[in-house]
């Protein structure tokens, strides 16, 4: 007998934290109201200049305090009136916005997964808040989910160990807050959309007594989804205090809290190597299957400008995160009789805790501006799981029914890590002459890793160490036009340090190596800004199967990539703006082996597009503006051999907003306008995760 899924008719608990958030938010902008007396409302134009934010601080590409411009990287920023335009109220929307990201989000590493430079993987593609960044175990990332609270989202591509240390070789994602403020402010946001979506963002900033400032932000959201099982929920707080005693002693308080509840899907089955559209909205987990994650965050930052040459700066913070899977998870068609075989009944749980403090040290004259800091962190991670998981069962193709999680098999805790991590920098940033800056960098990271079993006297004390280091030259040619070179060097783990296993226990960090030279312009007359970047990076000290034993591994690959990447913000006539990006890159395995001995040299890695563009375009007309995008992934592969394609695809958005007066904007966005049926990634070989349908969101902006 088929089961049918019944809508509740209130709140479930897995959709409450969108009315919790909103609750939370009105108490928090009720101290706005309660404090401060809100300014009159400042009138001002629509913002028609295009730009990449060239001249803007960037703290992702430097700890030094560069500009865009300065820094002798590949840095871009997505600031908040572009995620707003865009309506990409999810990092990962916002991020794959940018140059050469893709997304290979899926259920299983926490949706927060990225492709860049040729390179892919949590453990290769760092995300940091901030600056900092929380540890990666077993290949999970989660936080930050959302992009309410954000000023901005920053990325640096190629190796970043120098500020981020090991696991950034691809890019590293940055998502800076927006700040407290003693000038009171308040902000708002509600929406409603396709497949009984809805959300709520709720923001404000002001001041207290003579020295503090606060900003609250929060937000939530819920979704039935678009296919059974899916419905999803998220919610989350973010709050900063800062004191101020003096001009030159700041001290910040923050707290964080969120949840999370993702569709509870895991992809659907090939039929014969192909996508089956009949099957989009088909789901085969089972009834009482979940997804939960839960973030919390505290942190206490102080700076000190000791000098006018010297600045202190000190940031200690206590990071826990709580993850729960429990799925069924491996799905197989056959095509006749049209059913599907399902298969590893599997529950995981996270926990994992990191304390860790960071000392920095500013010194800045005339001609130099450079940092020293110390990192120290430490990690404990304990593994819950079902790993003796068994049973399978078979259902229809289309309407499966669903049935029941099997437990056969006892979930207990499997294993705990004690990590603890250091790290020494320094970076200098020096003025040559006017027109010529020299950054210089370098980083040394130990890890110290314990593991010990739960259920056996097996283990593992081992320790890692990497050294990272950076060397780029910035010329201004012109006041406008800057023209830079590098070459970086960084590390990736083969797998998340905090979860090292007792089969990795005698490999070392993988060493990566890039070279990249580029120029930055900004045009004249506000017309917009360009850049241009080519780069090469290559990676030694990879997995592979040992060609004369190949049921070995052994740390004797290399793979490389190489490429292109152009972006630009233009304005080339009153109210018309265009931005867009392109991505051309080779990248291949030089030394390859697989476990049937075959060599994969010359084929290139799983989930790395060879091209990528992205194009907006606005048009302003009275108080409206209607925008129109497109996306392209060129094709990519799920396996090593390369047999397994996952098709290239476009996607197309729009929006339309109305700018009711100066505190009201109304948005209209259309997402995926030809429903395209399209693979975002894969899990495993033969089952793909699909891209998002057609949908429709009606949203709300308020200012006060």
């Amino acid at each position: 007998m088929l089961m049918k899924i019944r809508r509740p008719a209130s709140f479930p608990r897995s959709l409450r934290p969108l009315p919790l958030a909103v609750a939370g938010a009105l108490a928090g902008l009720g101290a706005v109201h309660a404090e401060t007396t809100l300014p009159a409302v400042a009138v001002s134009a629509s913002r028609d200049v295009a730009g990449l934010g060239l001249d803007q601080p960037n703290n992702t590409g430097s700890r030094t305090g560069l500009s865009t411009r300065e820094t002798p990287a590949s840095v871009e920023a997505i600031d908040s009136h572009n995620i707003r335009e865009r309506g990409d109220y999810r990092v990962m929307d916002a991020i794959t916005r940018s140059t050469g990201l893709t997304g290979i989000g899926a259920s299983g590493n926490g949706g927060l997964s990225f492709s860049a430079r040729g390179f892919s993987g949590p453990n290769s593609v760092g995300v940091a808040e901030d600056g900092v960044r929380l540890s990666t175990g077993a290949g999970t990332q989660t936080h930050p989910s959302d992009s309410w609270g954000y000023e901005r989202i920053e990325v640096l591509r190629g190796p970043a160990s120098v500020v981020f240390g090991s696991g950034t070789v691809g890019a590293t994602i940055n998502a800076v807050r927006k700040a407290p403020s003693r000038n009171a402010s308040a902000e708002a946001l509600f929406g409603i959309g396709t497949d009984g979506s809805a959300q709520a963002g709720l923001g404000g900033t002001g001041g207290f007594g003579e020295i503090g400032s606060f900003r609250v932000d929060t937000y939530g959201h819920l979704s039935h989804g678009e296919r059974d099982l899916g419905q999803a929920s998220g919610g989350k707080l973010m709050s900063t205090v800062r004191l101020q005693p003096s001009s030159n002693l700041r001290i910040e308080l923050i707290a964080d809290y969120s949840q999370q509840r993702p569709e509870r899907y895991w992809g659907t089955p090939l039929n014969n190597g192909r996508i089956d559209s009949s099957l989009r909205r088909e789901n085969y987990n089972v009834e009482d299957s979940t997804i939960a994650y839960e973030d919390k965050r505290l942190r206490g930052r102080v700076e000190w400008n000791a000098t006018n040459w010297l600045t202190l700066r000190n940031e200690l913070y206590y990071f826990e995160a709580n993850r729960h899977w429990k799925n069924l998870e491996q799905y197989s068609l056959n095509p006749s009789p049209r059913t599907v075989d399902r298969s590893d009944y599997l529950e995981i749980k996270h926990n994992m805790e990191q304390t860790g403090n960071r000392l920095e040290a500013a010194l800045r004259n005339e001609q130099h501006r450079a940092v020293f800091g110390w990192e120290v962190a430490k990690v404990n991670f304990r593994n819950t799981n079902n790993f003796a998981f068994t049973g399978s069962t078979t259902v229809n193709a289309n309407n499966p029914a669903h049935g029941s999680f099997l437990g056969g098999d006892l979930t207990f805790p499997k294993f705990d890590t004690e990590t603890t991590l250091n790290a020494f920098y320094a970076e200098d940033a020096w003025q040559l002459a006017e027109r010529w800056l020299l950054l210089a960098g370098f980083r040394y990271d130990t890890a110290d890793v314990s593991r010990r079993s739960l259920v056996s006297s097996s283990g593992l004390d081992k320790r890692l160490n990497g050294n990272a280091w950076r060397l780029g030259l910035t010329h201004n040619l012109t006041a406008t036009t800057s023209l830079y070179a590098q070459a970086s060097a960084g590390h990736d783990p083969i797998d998340s340090i905090v979860t090292l296993n007792v089969a990795n226990r005698d490999f070392s960090l993988t060493k990566g190596r890039q070279v990249e030279a580029g120029v930055k312009q900004s045009l004249g007359n506000g017309l917009g800004e360009w850049t241009a970047a080519v780069f090469r990076i290559d990676k030694d000290d990879i997995l592979s199967r040992d060609p004369a034993s190949p049921s070995r591994w052994i740390q004797g690959g290399s793979q490389y990539s190489q490429g292109v990447e152009l972006s630009a913000a233009i304005a080339p006539r009153k109210n018309w703006r265009f931005e867009g990006n392109y991505t051309i890159l080779q990248a291949r395995y030089d030394v390859l082996y697989d476990s049937d001995g075959s060599s994969r040299a010359g084929n290139r890695p799983t989930d790395v597009p060879e091209q990528v563009a992205n194009l907006w375009g606005h048009y302003r007309f009275g108080p409206f503006q209607a925008s129109l995008g497109g996306r392209y992934v060129g094709k990519r592969y799920a396996d090593n051999a390369n047999t397994v394609a996952l098709p290239g695809y476009v996607v197309a958005d729009a929006a339309l907003a109305w700018k009711v007066d100066n505190r009201t904007t109304l948005r209209l966005f259309g997402r995926n306008l030809t429903d395209k049926v399209y693979a975002t990634t894969s899990y495993g070989s033969q089952q793909f995760v699909l891209g998002q349908a057609r949908r429709f969101d009606l949203v709300a902006e308020l200012k006060f």
